[in-house]
């Protein structure tokens, strides 16, 4: 069976953040592992199924807490969790998100991070085009 190419969607935040989820448990599979770079940020809802979240890194700078919020709202609003009042969302780098071995898809283990109370939310987000996407992600010698 030929596997399908994932369906990453993107987003864009103020000052210019880029964002990244899974549509699936294959795609967070996909983003969580390969496209995943050590100090990108990562978010998911936290107890319920929910699209796994990247926000890239940038060299430059560190994201500010209004940023990180933004990110983990947009990982509650793809979650079981949108219509929810005020949700938890687990953030932490990426380089301390591992899928266990042997462990189902999509699933993954969160070493070190912080939970974020935020209410699902994505009207300050610009969603990047489909087209778009494969150019944000990085190549196979930038990968961690």
């Amino acid at each position: 069976m030929k596997r399908s190419k994932p369906r990453i969607i993107g987003y864009r935040l103020p000052g210019e953040w880029l964002v990244l989820l899974g549509a699936s448990d294959a795609d967070n599979d996909y983003l969580s592992t390969e496209v995943a770079q050590a100090n990108d940020w990562w978010f998911h809802a936290d107890g319920v199924p929910g699209s796994h979240v990247l926000l890239r890194a940038q060299e430059d700078r560190e994201p500010s807490k209004d940023t990180l919020r933004q990110a983990a709202a947009l990982a509650a609003y793809h979650s079981k969790a949108r219509n929810a009042g005020t949700t938890s969302v687990h953030c932490a780098r990426a380089r301390y998100v591992k899928k266990p071995r042997g462990a189902k898809t999509g699933t993954v283990q969160v070493a070190h991070g912080t939970t974020l109370k935020v209410r699902p939310d994505i009207s300050f987000a610009t969603r990047v085009p489909a087209t778009h996407i494969l150019e944000l992600t990085p190549s196979q010698s930038q990968r961690r």
